[in-house]
Order: C-alpha cells, then structure tokens, then sequence
C-alpha cells in the first residue's frame, strides 16, 4: 500500500520533500503497524459492503477492520459472516488498488472459534486479500488462545496473519489489577510479536465500565481513568519501542451547538493563505470546526505526544485529517536523522537553531519518525498538514 497514491505527480512533487513509499507485508512490523494510520470499521452487515471498501480505497484508506463483533447486534451475527465472506470474495476476485499495493483488511470476531470457522468457509480469493484479524477484550485469560488460533490460521493459509489485539477489558483498567494485566499482555505479545501488528484501545468500552462517555467537547484525555490507563499501557505494552499502541476511536462525526470555542490556531491556516495567495487556508478551518473535526485533530496531536501512531475512526470524513497530521514535517525530519547519524552519545545543535537533538535520549522517538516518513512522506519547507488536507480535498471532489 501507499499513502496519497491519489495525488497526481505534479501535486505530490510540490508537497513532498520525501513521498511516501510503498509499503508491504514483509517489511518491518513496527514500519507496516505505523502505516495503518486511519483504520476504518464498517459494520459486517452493511448491504454494499464490497463497494464500501472499494469507494473507501479511493478516498485515501489503507486499513479497514469489518466488524462482527460490538458493532453488530447479537442476533445479526450468522447474516454478518456470510455478508463479509461474500465481500472478500468479491474484493479478491478484482482486489482494490491502493497506490502500487491492496489495503489491509482486517475482521474483528467475537470468538477465538469465529477465525477458524471463517477461514474454513472462505474461498481462495477472500482469503488471499484478508490481512488478519482483530481480537476484542484480550488478556491474560484468553489471549494466548487467541494468538495461538491465528497462528494455525497463517499455517493453514501458509502465509502471515497479523493480529491486533484490543485492550478494553475491567482487569486492563481496574487500577487494583492493571499491572498484572499488561503484564501479562506484554508476554503474550513479545511471545507472538511476529504476528502482533499492533496493540489497540478500546476507549469506549473502557470508559462505559465507569458509566462515562466523553463530551465532543472533550478528548479522551481528559477522562481522568482513561487517561491514567492509556498512560500504563504505554508504559508496559510500548516501553522500548518494540511494538505500535494506536489511538483510540473518535465517534462523532455531526455538529450540533458547540459549548466551547474551538482551540485550532488560525496562524498556520493564514500562513497556507500567504504562501498560496488565496483563501483556501481559512475555507478549510471553517469546515473542520463546522464538522466538529477541530477536536478530533486535538486528540490525534495528543495521541502522538503521548506515543500512540494512528487511529480507529468510524466515519470516512475523519480519514483525512488523520493522514493528513501523520505526514511528517522537514524540521521533524532532519532532527530525527542528525539523531540517527550518531550513537556515540551527546548533543548536536538543530540547523532549525530551536532545539537541542541528545543523541541517545531521542533516538526512540527518531527511529519513529524516520518510519513515519517512509510510510506517510515529509512535506516540504514550509508546509503543514493544512497543505496536505487542501491538497487531499482537491483531488478527491
């Protein structure tokens, strides 16, 4: 897969210093994990199913999850499975394009028993096009298990399955069992990292098991247990770098009447107005705050500060401003390969003249950036996401 494959030659020549590359299955996992940036799940039981991925393919995704577990209801399950195997079936047969490469996809299960049984039912074709699976409420207690069945599943199709396990459930949160959980989560995913793609929160469930749900008004960081939780599981599931934590889902996608002002600066919008000499800087605020995507863009700049790389969304519009805030920039750029240039240690001044790089303390943070940049390109001097997301806009109306 390649991200912006979208963008004809000329406009991606003008935004980016490096393009993004093409990624693929058998590159680094932690370099695949980083490049799933705006997962988008679709219920298992939508009608046009197949279609759906194809538009969405279009649009800028790379990475989708269809669902067959809490976005479905419990008696849909049967009419579920078999609206997805006919999907990939029919994905397979014609898969989508998605630059040089296919998206991932991937089926979020109820069961450990739900992969076995669907690959049985699937033909050759669904199964060559799925990526893997996504394994809810995972712990000590079922997650060996879990792992240990996708495991079977890449013998049986003789290739790699990923699996992505989805941290949500009360020992993961419970603050008298946290430790021990993750604990334990982080044996079975250093046991089985070479089918772990990527570690993922399940903020909703999380925050239900405390009778909350956070405000639009509001990022998931401001749910104070959430908060303390998602800081833990950094600690323990990322400690070292060794695997990818992804942010959690953002669920609004209408405006009703707003409470707070928004917090998006106007200066980088105006900035894009004067390097482009026209309006179209301000034009696209405008719609991010009217499309209440102001603080989805928030919560993304706090996942990354925070050490999360991409996103569960749940709507198409929330696609591009994740992409979009994941493009690395010039500066971030050369920091990170001064960082890399050396490993005996000490400081070197940032040509930006803003900063110090310490050669050892950001080294973690600059093998990130540097995997960011392979995957989702580094803009030119100058440029910010806004020029991505008007560049995006442009060539997808």
């Amino acid at each position: 897969m390649r991200h912006f494959s979208f963008l004809d030659g000329d406009t991606a020549g003008a935004l980016f210093h490096r393009a993004p590359q093409e990624i693929v299955t058998g590159d680094d996992r932690r370099l695949v994990a980083t490049a799933l940036g705006a997962t988008l799940y679709a219920p298992g039981t939508r009608p046009r199913l197949a279609r759906d991925v194809r538009r969405q393919v279009a649009a800028g995704v790379t990475s989708m999850v269809l669902c067959l577990e809490d976005a479905i209801a419990d008696h849909e399950v049967v009419d579920a499975e078999d609206n997805v195997i006919a999907a990939l079936t029919e994905l397979g047969k014609d898969p989508p394009t998605c630059g040089d490469g296919v998206p991932l996809l991937f089926i979020r299960v109820r069961t450990v028993t739900q992969m076995s049984t669907l690959l049985a039912r699937m033909g050759e074709a669904a199964r060559g096009l799925l990526a893997g699976f996504v394994l809810p409420k995972f712990g000590i207690e079922n997650g060996e298990a879990a792992l240990e069945e996708v495991l079977r599943g890449s013998e049986v199709l003789g290739r790699p399955l990923w699996a992505m396990p989805v941290l949500e459930s009360p020992s993961v949160i419970f603050r008298e069992t946290r430790v021990d959980a993750l604990g334990g989560v982080r044996r079975l995913i250093d046991k089985h990292a070479d089918n772990v793609l990527a570690v993922r929160l399940g903020a909703t469930d999380l925050s239900g098991l405390f009778g909350l749900r956070r405000d639009r008004d509001l990022t998931i960081y401001d749910i104070a247990v959430v908060r303390d939780c998602i800081a833990d599981i950094v600690n323990i599931c990322a400690r070292g770098g060794d695997h990818v934590v992804t942010g959690p889902v953002w669920e609004y996608f209408a405006q009703p009447e707003r409470l707070f002002v928004s917090a998006l600066r106007v200066t980088p919008f105006e900035e894009a107005d004067l390097i482009e000499g026209s309006e179209r800087g301000a034009r696209i605020r405008s719609e991010l705050v009217s499309a209440d995507l102001d603080r989805l863009i928030r919560e993304v700049v706090l996942d990354k500060a925070n050490g999360l790389i991409g996103k569960t969304v749940i709507h198409p519009s929330h696609v591009p401003a994740v992409q979009a805030l994941h493009v690395v920039t010039q500066e971030e750029y050369e920091d990170a390969e001064v960082i890399l240039a050396g490993d005996a240690g000490g400081v070197r001044a940032s040509s930006y003249e803003n900063k110090m790089n310490e050669l050892r303390p950001h080294r973690l943070w600059a093998e990130a950036v540097r995997r960011r940049a392979r995957a989702f390109g580094v803009l030119r001097e100058h440029l910010t996401f806004v020029d991505v997301l008007a560049a995006t806009q442009d060539a997808l109306r």
